[in-house]
């Protein structure tokens, strides 16, 4: 596991009306960031979105419609898991909120879609605090 990042099945409440499905508490406690931005992004299926990350930001995501492969790689040298890559599933069939720290890069693939994709960031989209870095990944 990488440190500092969390992964929540989320709990659902269905009947014959649908169903309730809390996303994301404000108050959570492992989070300790204050909320910046709410983003939401839709992915055509096959695209493959990665590799970035946030110098000073932390992210909450959660998957709403679609099915996506997600990776995150902890990129923080100074991390005792410096390096190590965890991979998961997330999406309608699994529905997971994930939260990782500043300095992990993520990615995800959708793997079936259209993919629509919630982001709760502790900062607001700055592109000089991004991460970017390229490698060679088998989704």
């Amino acid at each position: 596991m990488i440190e500092g990042i969390k992964i929540v099945r989320l709990k659902t409440n269905k009947d014959d009306r649908g169903f309730f499905r809390e996303i994301f508490r404000f108050s959570e406690k492992f989070v300790n960031h204050s909320v910046g931005q709410l983003s939401h992004s839709l992915v055509n299926e096959g695209v493959i979105k990665g590799w970035h990350g946030h110098v000073h930001q932390a992210q909450w995501n959660y998957v709403l419609l679609g099915e996506a492969k997600i990776a995150l790689k902890d990129a923080r040298v100074n991390s005792p898991s410096y390096g190590k890559i965890k991979t998961f599933e997330a999406g309608v069939s699994n529905p997971l909120g994930y939260f990782f720290p500043p300095g992990v890069l993520h990615g995800y693939c959708c793997v079936r879609g259209p993919l629509h994709i919630i982001y709760v960031t502790s900062g607001v989209y700055n592109l000089e605090h991004e991460i970017r870095m390229n490698f060679d990944y088998e989704w």
